[in-house]
């Protein structure tokens, strides 16, 4: 009874410390995107100071004199413009992944659904050719037909991870399709849109929740890099890439003019990739089996 008892406790213990260090980096994570979140809120209602305003006599401010980060070569205030970064990054990240999302998982839920028949063989071979472009590329190619601006960078980001959401979905869908409640479904002929919704969305949906996490944070740096090279949120509207691309002449003389939206960039993608790490152990059912059987 003793040796039972024992090794219960270790069990537990073991148990305590594999749901610790999921835990530290879903709330470090959880954090971190909180952050970035209600700072994106908070510029909606206040701001230090006007993100666009011009100020000459401000120009490359130190910190102080109620300029809490300094002020940029054209006078403007490094906190106001990132804290409306934020909500410019956030922006396109939402949009750019619901795009993926609308698009991908429909996607991947018919090619998973028919895995050998032509239309899941053309769906993935579509997939493939649209996963051949990156971001960057299709944004150049967009910008140059339609001119660059956020919505060119939202569409470019949204259609480049679409095939990303498709594989995920499809993969999920091809395990859901070999249960017995799927089989028991099709004995009772139900149809297929009526499997899909009431049977596999529900099942996948938490694989698609850490998908989404994800490329958010792929969506981050998309728009980032994309508003560096031009082809992204246009000025005077403010984004962390613009920042950026702006800072760099002055990056030997002035630093801190780089260090504040690279470490906000940084931070940010860093957030939601913890955060889908955290969100796969505790939605993916095989990693809470092998938490368990440890």
């Amino acid at each position: 009874m003793t040796g039972t008892g024992t090794g219960g406790r270790m069990r537990g213990r073991m148990r305590g410390r594999m749901r610790g260090r999921w835990n530290a980096g879903l709330i470090v994570g959880g954090a971190l995107v909180g952050i970035v979140v209600l700072t994106a809120l908070l510029s909606f209602v206040w701001t230090p100071h006007d993100p666009t305003l011009v100020d000459a006599a401000r120009k490359l401010q130190p910190p102080g004199d109620g300029y809490p980060l300094g002020a940029d070569k054209f006078g403007r205030d490094t906190l106001s413009r990132l804290m409306v970064g934020a909500r410019t990054t956030l922006y396109v990240g939402v949009v750019a992944v619901g795009i993926a999302a609308l698009i991908g998982t429909p996607l991947g839920v018919i090619a998973g659904m028919t895995p050998r028949g032509w239309l899941s063989e053309l769906i993935m071979r579509v997939n493939d050719l649209v996963f051949a472009f990156p971001a960057l590329l299709l944004a150049i190619m967009l910008g140059a037909v339609y001119g660059a601006g956020t919505l060119t960078a939202m569409i470019a980001i949204g259609v480049a991870t679409v095939p990303a959401f498709a594989r995920v979905a499809r993969a999920a869908t091809l395990q859901v399709m070999v249960t017995d409640y799927i089989l028991a479904a099709r004995a009772a002929g139900r149809r297929g849109t009526a499997i899909a919704v009431r049977h596999v969305l529900p099942n996948i949906g938490p694989m698609l929740i850490v998908q989404a996490s994800v490329s958010f944070a792929i969506a981050i740096l998309a728009e980032a890099a994309l508003s560096f090279l031009g082809f992204g949120t246009r000025p005077p509207v403010p984004s962390w890439g613009r920042m950026l691309q702006e800072s760099q002449e002055l990056l030997f003389s002035t630093p801190r003019l780089a260090l504040w939206p690279g470490l906000a960039i940084a931070l940010a993608v860093l957030g939601f990739n913890l955060l889908g790490d955290g969100l796969r152990d505790v939605l993916d059912p095989r990693l809470r089996r092998i938490s368990a059987e440890r």
